[in-house]
């Protein structure tokens, strides 16, 4: 059993920047960081439009998380009225709310100077940096102050916030200018960051537990540092609702601070529970309790929905009516580790509800030729490899039929080439065609149109599954002219047809 909880998600360490005391950033591989660290902001659109090269560019799994807009009453997150509003109530302020916080008892006097000389310190270095930094620290503040005003900047969740706000001063004071989704860590801490462009780096949770889940897998040599990162993880949880949760605290896809996630919270749980196997410490099972109540709730507070066959749970609670297969599948594995080692009827009985939906919805995610990451939308190389990984270990938990079967397809698919038919055979003189052709899966395709000697078209584009088009321009001469399509999936695998296109008067 202890083999099998240790599986990773996959076996490619995590290139990370390290910050050091003295202010360095070294690149490193970190081993025990494996997998995407979050799942992709989801695709609203049910399915791919004819123009699927460009259309699913925004909805794919390598879309970026909303930016950071700016906002008008960027005067308020200072604390500072606005000059032609009488608000009928002084606007909530992050100092105000410690005020409130310690004033009702919620947090000490040390505490409330503790944070508020934080924000007072971190508002005169944003007024010092210059440029991207300084934006992107001026980001971290005003999140802070929206989390304020809407009246959720509540005691449990200080830790993770000012200690999102430290890192960030430190970052854009010491380090490196960032790319977009680089992941990030501190000499002296386990936790792992990620940078969103406009919105600083954040506490990445799945990507820290998943690293916790590395370090148990790795032996008892890497104990140590697992009980130093949950050490420094557990005490960033926050009450949701009465519910314990690891949130994210930025803005994605439309989603708004604070949010949380069904992989994230269950990657937790596993992560509590190899805690527990690697110390034999009880306290992590107890941690691990409270924060299973979080699926038994729905959004935007928990992240369980009724669904036919028993319960979908969420990837993002501000997005109820999303699936993302790889997501479910991960967070079923999450809750099936808690309940073996824990031995809670509770959470068995989430995974047996989880489990009856996931196999009634697992085929909807299999086109025939690929899988898809949420209905309508295929999977980039890397998450059809990570879906079918999760396949796999269910159907070595479960014996499940669909999740093998689905698995040996999708394995398959990696070596299939994709298939092309072309449905367009004739077209007129002096007016543009459509030449139609239906593609099995995403695969970039290339078409050669020609007569004789003469290339009539010569072009290529990235296509979804589905029929498309490439647009033929005028052709004044009538004849049979050849075609050559050419697909290559995403794997690598290539095949071509020849056709005809007939031109009449």
């Amino acid at each position: 059993m202890l083999a099998l909880l240790a599986l990773p998600s996959s076996a490619a360490a995590a290139p990370v920047l390290v910050l050091g005391h003295d202010g360095r950033a070294v690149p490193v591989n970190d081993p025990y960081l494996h997998g995407p660290a979050l799942t992709p902001a989801p695709a609203l659109a049910p399915a791919m439009a004819p123009s699927a090269a460009r259309a699913r560019s925004a909805a794919r799994p390598g879309s970026r998380p909303a930016r950071a807009r700016p906002r008008a009453h960027v005067a308020l997150a200072r604390g500072r009225m606005h000059a032609r509003r009488a608000p009928q109530r002084p606007e909530r302020t992050v100092t105000s709310e410690l005020a409130r916080l310690q004033r009702t008892g919620q947090i000490t006097p040390a505490a409330y100077a503790l944070y508020r000389g934080a924000f007072t310190q971190a508002l005169a270095t944003e007024r010092r940096l210059r440029g991207t930094r300084r934006a992107e620290l001026t980001a971290i503040t005003e999140t802070l102050h929206g989390i304020a005003a809407s009246g959720q900047l509540t005691a449990s969740r200080l830790p993770a916030l000012f200690t999102t706000l430290a890192r960030n001063v430190q970052w854009w004071t010491h380090g490196p200018l960032l790319a977009p989704d680089q992941r990030v860590e501190f000499t002296g801490s386990q936790l792992v960051w990620e940078y969103y462009p406009g919105q600083g780096i954040q506490l990445q949770v799945l990507g820290t537990f998943g690293r916790a889940n590395g370090l148990f897998g790795s032996g008892p040599g890497s104990y140590p540092a697992l009980q130093q990162l949950m050490a420094e993880m557990i005490p960033l949880a926050a009450q949701r609702g009465g519910r314990l949760a690891w949130e994210y605290y930025f803005n994605f896809d439309g989603g708004r601070p604070p949010w949380t996630s069904a992989m994230s919270q269950a990657t937790g749980l596993q992560a509590l529970s190899h805690a527990y196997l690697a110390t034999e410490d009880a306290g992590y099972l107890s941690v691990a309790d409270r924060a299973l109540a979080l699926f038994g709730a729905g959004p935007p507070v928990g992240v369980g929905v009724a669904a036919p066959n028993g319960t979908r749970f969420l990837q993002y609670t501000f997005a109820p009516g999303v699936s993302i297969i790889n997501a479910f599948l991960q967070t079923l594995i999450g809750l099936d580790t808690y309940a073996q080692v824990s031995g809670d009827p509770r959470a068995q009985q989430l995974f047996a509800a989880g489990n009856a939906e996931a196999m009634a919805e697992v085929p909807r995610f299999d086109t025939g030729a690929w899988s898809l990451y949420q209905p309508g939308i295929e999977d980039t190389l890397s998450y059809h490899q990570l879906v079918t990984g999760f396949l796999s270990q269910l159907c070595t938990l479960t014996s499940a039929p669909v999740y093998c079967t689905t698995a040996q397809h999708f394995t398959a698919d990696e070596t299939t080439p994709p298939v092309l038919t072309q449905l367009t055979g004739r077209g007129r003189v002096k007016r543009t065609t459509q030449l139609r052709f239906r593609l099995s899966k995403v695969s970039h395709v290339g078409i050669t149109v020609t007569q004789g000697a003469r290339t009539v078209l010569l072009t290529s584009a990235s296509f979804g599954y589905g029929v498309h088009s490439f647009t033929v321009p005028v052709i004044s001469r009538p004849g049979i002219y050849s075609v050559l399509l050419t697909a290559t999936d995403l794997a690598g695998n290539t095949s071509r047809i020849t056709g005809r296109l007939q031109i009449t008067r």
